[in-house]
């Protein structure tokens, strides 16, 4: 190729390059619709662990159409009132959720003793938390064996159709109004008669909550979720309402939760007796004692009231919850990672490798000096309000308050 040849085709090449680049920015228009959704979304989803408002508007000349899903209906009638305002032509195509595909069962429940939830519906994708049986959940929709559903905290994530079972509003219903235990052991099983020498029907784990049947030879005749029946040993259940009543969140019972499950190895997304990350732990540990709490540590850091930033540990009582992390800096925001809770003696126990105790007493020689140089605050949630703290002495999330229980002989 000669000299003249290479320039022709470097000047079309050019030339090419020019009129690819004036298409595209011919393409690009302003889409006056976006700048709404997110102002939407950053004031009713800003957290979407816990709020689904996954939309977009796409553009065809002065016409927008609105696509994607939502389970939240007040921020999306809010999103079509501003584009109305400002006088925006749209379609929209949102879908609400609970879509039509869970065909009027948009309640659930928990079937199996743990459920694994995760960010997507598939086994490899991240495990997120988890939930014990009897749990109700809100069902969004079904896809491919998978249901998306959403749990009393509010977290949003997939659960294996094998794990979930819906229901109704009157299957709901009736089940809420049904005496139930709940089931307090670490780890354990129900079996097929009411002897420990009988066929197992299920293994179980602390927090799974069953409906009961009736009493027996030392024994709970119970039923799970999907109408199987077994019998759980007396010794490691209560009635539901009875331990409603008599839980407290006393610094006491909680530290004793807690040391129940020492070495319980650490599992990213875990928050059960079968495995739990750091603010799984927490969540397991006031779930126990009465209390549902957030699910994550950048969300748990967000409740209760401020005791300690500056690490003076004499005010802190057990129960209390120590936040780590990165601290703010002038181009960085503040990152929670971990947290722990407090057990008093200048001690916290904590799920980092594995559950342990770890002191905050610089002169020992167990000093957690990796933990002490990352620590943020300390939360006392213990007696406090809002901010995502269901006390389930208050709300009836499990079962209809009952002025007493009424088991069959």
């Amino acid at each position: 190729m000669n000299i003249f040849k290479k320039i022709n085709l470097l000047a079309l090449v050019g030339l090419l390059s020019i009129t690819s680049c004036n298409e595209k920015v011919e393409e690009k228009k302003d889409n006056k619709a976006e700048a709404y959704i997110k102002d939407v979304k950053q004031e009713y989803a800003p957290d979407k662990r816990v709020a689904l408002f996954d939309v977009e508007a796409t553009q065809s000349n002065d016409m927008y159409t609105l696509k994607g899903e939502s389970n939240l209906p007040d921020a999306v009638k809010a999103l079509k009132e501003k584009l109305n305002s400002e006088g925006i032509t749209f379609t929209d195509s949102i879908l609400l959720l609970p879509e039509a595909s869970v065909e009027g069962k948009t309640n659930g429940l928990i079937k199996i003793s743990v459920a694994n939830l995760r960010g997507e519906g598939k086994h490899s994708a991240e495990l997120v938390t988890q939930a014990t049986m009897g749990t109700p959940v809100k069902m969004l929709k079904n896809n491919g064996g998978w249901s998306l559903i959403q749990t009393p905290e509010g977290y949003i994530s997939w659960v294996d159709n094998g794990g979930v079972i819906g229901l109704t509003d009157a299957e709901f219903s009736k089940w809420k109004a049904a005496d139930k235990i709940i089931y307090l052991n670490p780890y354990g099983k129900s079996y097929e008669n009411a002897d420990t020498k009988s066929q197992v029907v299920s293994d179980l784990v602390a927090g799974d909550i069953l409906e009961l049947l009736s009493d027996k030879n030392g024994f709970f005749e119970v039923m799970y979720p999907d109408g199987k029946k077994a019998f759980v040993d007396k010794a490691d259940a209560m009635s539901y309402l009875d331990w409603v009543a008599s839980v407290d969140q006393s610094g006491e019972d909680l530290v004793a939760t807690a040391k129940k499950m020492m070495g319980l190895p650490y599992l990213w997304g875990g928050t059960s007796p079968k495995g739990v990350d750091c603010s799984g732990f927490t969540k397991t540990i006031f779930f126990l004692n009465g209390l549902i709490i957030p699910r994550d540590a950048s969300q748990q850091v967000h409740t209760g009231k401020l005791i300690d930033s500056t690490k003076n540990f004499t005010d802190l009582v057990a129960g209390d919850l120590l936040f780590f992390g990165r601290k703010a800096t002038d181009s960085t925001s503040e990152r929670v990672i971990h947290v722990g809770m407090w057990i008093g003696d200048q001690k916290f126990i904590h799920s980092m490798g594995n559950v342990h105790i770890s002191t905050m007493d610089t002169t020992a020689a167990d000093f957690d000096e990796y933990n002490y140089n990352r620590y943020l605050r300390t939360k006392r949630i213990i007696d406090q309000e809002g901010n995502g703290l269901l006390y389930l002495s208050k709300k009836d999330i499990f079962m209809t308050k009952k002025d007493s229980t009424s088991v069959k002989e």
